[in-house]
């Protein structure tokens, strides 16, 4: 099959780069999504090694040790310690805690980052490799509405965690946020737009997980 030999390509080129640094090697199950998200195995190498790059540069490794950022954030998104029905992991933002007045881009971006790797790592590849996103609109206000950190999450799931989007829920949307929808759609490619599901009822929610393990202190 065509998928397999284009795997088995990509990690001919992987070699060059992991012979030369092994902290900068990709599993076969990284390698894939890069090529489902980049078509080819030239397409591919290069989109790894522009996130390998972008990886170092970012300090990525270890922004789990910046508590203080964690703990400034720590009520705008969660990992949570249960999976959606399929073992996705969760992560969990609730999107009235938000205000564009009251955030600094460049540090939430790097929290953003921090959760995506948080839940990367609770994934069980050989079961399921991709996330669970919820969006919580529960008391969502037009204040609340950041169309630059949403860019920013987009940008970072198409260029850095390709395929790592599973599915997104959008639950407790009110009425109004479907003029704001319709901006976010536009950036969105047609695959990652298909992910986005809106929730409209606890019982449409028990397709996806348990609404009981949605934290209610945030």
């Amino acid at each position: 099959m065509a998928e397999e030999q284009n795997l088995r390509d990509l990690k001919e080129r992987m070699k060059l780069i992991s012979d030369a640094d092994p902290a900068q090697y990709h599993n076969d199950f990284s390698l894939r999504r890069y090529l489902k998200a980049f078509k080819t195995v030239d397409s591919a190498f290069q989109a790894i090694l522009k996130t390998n790059k972008w990886r170092v540069e970012y300090g990525v490794a270890v922004l789990h040790e910046n508590k203080e950022l964690i703990e400034k954030y720590s009520n705008k998104a969660r990992v949570l310690r249960h999976r959606d029905l399929v073992g996705r992991p969760i992560v969990y933002i609730p999107a009235k805690n938000h205000s564009t007045t009251d955030r600094n881009i460049d540090d939430l971006t790097k929290f953003i980052v921090y959760c995506l790797e948080e839940a990367s790592k609770k994934c069980f590849e050989e079961v399921v490799d991709n996330l669970c996103i919820v969006f919580d609109l529960n008391n969502f206000t037009l204040s609340c509405m950041d169309y630059q950190v949403l860019k920013n999450l987009i940008w970072l799931l198409s260029r850095h965690y390709p395929e790592r989007l599973g599915v997104c829920l959008i639950i407790n949307a009110p009425v109004f946020f479907s003029g704001c929808w319709a901006v976010i759609k536009g950036w969105l490619d047609e695959n990652t737009s298909g992910k986005v599901t809106f929730v409209n009822s606890e019982m449409d929610l028990c397709q996806y997980l348990i609404p009981d393990m949605l934290p209610t202190d945030m």
